[in-house]
């Protein structure tokens, strides 16, 4: 039997269903496994996604032609079933299941394991191929429980609020941000939000998404107000004009590379939050041996050294070379901008 999924100069390609999973380049029928820039491009004809990616689809490409699945549904596109899984990597994040003639493939596009409670939990879907990110793929990368984290930055925000000190908290506009924000205690102070978190946020509130309320600074009542309040910003506005009115202020990052020595300093921040929306080492390899996969297939991140420890496991695994980003510390998806 011919590959159900190839790759292609416009990314992961169904012959059998003419249809691309997060294509790079404009296609007929694209399926989108998430909002994240890397993974949802401009330009298609028709996408597919999970109700709740819908939303964040329209914010960041305009007035698209989209169709929403739940989780589970299933529908057919010449003889090839084609259903949708939960991913928990962010809002609306969704693993690809194609099935043909008794060969069931499934995409994993970004997941985690670790329940975030604003996101589906992942759920491993059984399968003979594995198509699995690796953003974190070396022993290196352990989490911590959420609670921890979320701990530090609510004891870090409280600190610098009774210092009379803004805290500026680095984060992805889509993902981390939603994140925090349903798990911190947000009756400390008010939490003001940049335009590209603000626009994400919204999109989340529309797809049914609880959050607690956030002010713009121009919806600040009173300017005072941002004296100790939490700020959250894609890294981008770093540096930026922007962050002049929340003088004095402390800085820092929210990511999964603060794990890494260095990184806190890297970036210039008071403090870094080891806090990511992807699997770290142990998930990773809970999630493939979780599918019963004997084959996989190993995309961004550190491919070539995860896929080999794979190989030692007794897997057929290999490398497949995409133009998926993963988790980066500067947030590659900035359109909407602050003045």
């Amino acid at each position: 039997m011919a590959e159900l999924v190839t790759l292609t100069d416009h990314g992961l390609y169904c012959p059998q269903a003419d249809l691309y999973i997060d294509p790079w380049k404009g296609v007929k029928r694209a399926i989108i496994t998430h909002g994240h820039s890397d993974h949802a491009r401009y330009g298609s004809t028709y996408y597919l996604c999970h109700h709740h990616s819908i939303p964040i689809l329209k914010t960041r490409l305009g007035d698209i032609a989209v169709q929403g699945l739940d989780y589970g549904e299933t529908i057919i596109s010449n003889g090839v079933t084609i259903s949708l899984h939960p991913a928990g990597h962010v809002v609306g994040s969704a693993q690809v299941r194609l099935e043909y003639k008794g060969e069931v493939w499934v995409i994993s596009g970004d997941y985690k394991t670790q329940a975030d409670g604003i996101s589906q939990a992942f759920e491993p879907v059984t399968c003979h191929t594995f198509i699995t990110e690796s953003t974190f793929g070396l022993p290196f990368f352990h989490w911590q429980p959420q609670w921890v984290v979320m701990r530090q930055i609510q004891q870090w925000w409280e600190r610098n609020r009774s210092d009379g000190i803004s805290s500026i908290l680095f984060a992805y506009s889509l993902g981390k941000a939603q994140r925090i924000l349903a798990n911190l205690d947000t009756s400390v102070g008010p939490i003001i939000v940049h335009g590209a978190t603000h626009a994400m946020n919204e999109a989340c509130r529309q797809a049914g998404i609880n959050l607690p309320p956030t002010y713009r600074v121009s919806e600040l009542p009173d300017a005072s107000l941002s004296k100790g309040a939490l700020v959250i910003a894609p890294s981008s506005a770093a540096g930026n004009s922007w962050l002049r009115r929340f003088e004095p202020y402390r800085t820092a990052v929210a990511s999964g590379w603060m794990a890494m020595r260095g990184a806190r300093r890297w970036q210039a921040a008071d403090r870094g939050f080891i806090l990511s929306d992807h699997a770290d080492w142990h998930g990773l390899n809970q999630a493939i041996q979780a599918t019963g996969a004997k084959r996989i297939l190993v995309t961004h991140g550190y491919a070539d050294l995860f896929s080999r420890w794979l190989i030692e496991q007794g897997l057929n695994a290999s490398v497949l070379k995409t133009q998926f980003t993963g988790e980066q510390v500067n947030e590659p998806e900035t359109e909407i901008t602050e003045t």
